[in-house]
């Protein structure tokens, strides 16, 4: 399933050539609400930019990194300081079952993740490889809001850490995907950006709620939380190859951002909001 090849960017170590060919990005500042695709919105705060699906995925592009097709959009700060980045997806993936929500096996994840790690460095050049050390936060679900979410520690062969903040929006025939770009020491205050000014202004549409869900006509994933967690319906795909891992292979869905690759980004937003000639306008103009 495609959407094993991906859901977050994993930007290249290096600044890339073509990442400063300077492809023209539609920012829209905050203070309108965006749509997420067609099953949500958010009311941009004030001190964000945003771009849809298409220019998320073309920044993607810009970077070298393969999109999945299920990109809806991505939020950034305008404050110069701050470096993190928010990306969304959305996949239909059929209404998922929350079942598990009281039994969602952290430890057996963890060591899929690990083995998954492992299998793909076998694979990889020195320099380009990373290894899963542990939790930064075990799987949870909030019943009330229809989230999950989690967030795993990994740390390259320089022993640097990173981590992305993972949060998944159950719908009624899919999810949306919210990964939030950070690093452990800023994580806790970004996080708390993500909560009270992403998240909190976050609406899915009236008719694509986890709560409008009709048996009767709406198909199933036929998976649950644990599963969503490694990967979704590709998971299977994944089992069949005897490789839970290759989940980690392509790294955009699962967590594997490398920091250094979001400091370029920085770099290239930062010289583009400081040209005169090519300034962020408002939504609209």
């Amino acid at each position: 399933m495609k959407r094993l090849l991906g859901m977050l960017a994993v930007f290249c170590l290096t600044f890339s050539a073509t990442a400063s060919a300077e492809s023209e990005y539609n920012w829209i500042e905050g203070g309108v609400s965006v749509d997420l695709g067609t099953v949500a919105s958010i009311e941009l705060d004030p001190e964000f930019i945003f771009l849809d699906a298409e220019d998320t995925k073309q920044m993607s592009l810009d970077y070298g990194d393969p999109v999945s097709g299920f990109e809806v959009g991505s939020i950034f700060p305008m404050d110069d300081n701050q470096t993190w980045a928010v990306f969304f997806d959305y996949e239909e993936t059929g209404h998922i079952k929350d079942d598990e929500k009281e039994k969602i096996n952290a430890k057996a994840l963890l060591k899929s993740y690990k083995d998954g790690a492992e299998e793909v460095n076998k694979e990889r050049q020195p320099g380009d490889r990373y290894y899963v050390t542990g939790w930064d936060i075990e799987p949870f679900y909030d019943e009330k809001t229809n989230n999950l979410t989690w967030s795993l520690l990994l740390e390259d062969e320089n022993k640097e850490t990173f981590l992305n903040y993972n949060t998944r929006i159950l719908t009624r025939e899919g999810n949306i995907s919210v990964i939030l770009v950070t690093d452990p020491n800023n994580r806790e205050i970004d996080k708390q950006i993500l909560d009270e000014k992403i998240l909190s202004m976050l609406n899915v549409k009236d008719g694509n709620k986890y709560s409008d869900f009709d048996k009767s006509t709406d198909k199933e994933a036929g998976f649950g939380l644990s599963t969503l967690i490694l990967g979704g319906a590709g998971l299977a795909v994944a089992k069949k190859a005897g490789l839970l891992a290759v989940i980690l292979a392509f790294g955009k869905k699962f967590g594997i951002l490398i920091i250094a690759g979001v400091a370029a980004i920085w770099s290239f937003l930062r010289k583009k909001k400081k040209n005169t000639s090519d300034p962020v306008e408002p939504a609209g103009e």
